[in-house]
């Protein structure tokens, strides 16, 4: 075939040009949602530790100066998903003064006969105190692994910001709970299982 031949192709019909950019419009839109979606969980997971948005609890690298006159009460919860750990609180609430620094500790006993890691997710209801809950040491800042039969206890070091006391949608509220939730860790590998 000639170049001449080659280049002399009738050009596409209007509707079908326009089919072919449907097409590529729809397939861009198909995967930029794939990625989004992929995007969406570590962002708004960073979105709520920067923000305190939905009960997230930021974390600090020192404590407050100033104490409040105000006192608050902080429940425990404690759950655990998917993993044959029982998780208490050594305490079921701690009353502080806002801007205190407090010590609650929790405890975890691993019935499994091989370790097992785990990660703890949190939040803080009200929703509203999540922004000033701070926490200056916790163990879910990272995998937790515990021995077969192994019993440890965890502490969290936290406060509440004095800026609580004045803002206008925590005005009034007197109880907080922190809530936490053990999962298997996603980056864990799975222990060997061993014959008996």
């Amino acid at each position: 075939m000639s170049r001449t031949a080659r280049s002399e192709r009738p050009p596409l019909d209007p509707q079908m040009r326009r089919n072919r950019n449907v097409a590529i419009v729809c397939a861009v839109t198909f995967f930029g949602m794939v990625g989004a979606a992929f995007a969406a969980v570590p962002i708004y997971r960073a979105f709520c530790q920067v923000t305190g948005y939905g009960g997230a609890v930021r974390r600090a690298e020192a404590a407050p100066d100033k104490l409040s006159d105000q006192k608050l009460t902080v429940g425990f919860d404690t759950n655990v998903r998917g993993l044959p750990w029982d998780f208490s609180a050594e305490q079921r609430a701690q009353t502080l003064r806002i801007g205190e620094t407090k010590l609650a500790f929790f405890k975890v006993t691993n019935h499994a006969d091989h370790p097992i890691t785990a990660r703890a997710v949190f939040n803080v209801s009200p929703d509203q105190a999540g922004t000033y809950f701070r926490k200056l040491q916790c163990f879910c800042f990272s995998d937790q692994t515990v021995g077969a039969g192994q019993t440890v206890e965890m502490p969290v070091l936290y406060f509440v910001d004095p800026k609580f006391a004045d803002d206008i949608n925590t005005k009034g509220v007197t109880d907080v709970t922190l809530s936490y939730t053990f999962y298997p860790a996603v980056d864990a590998k799975p222990a060997p299982v061993t014959a008996r």
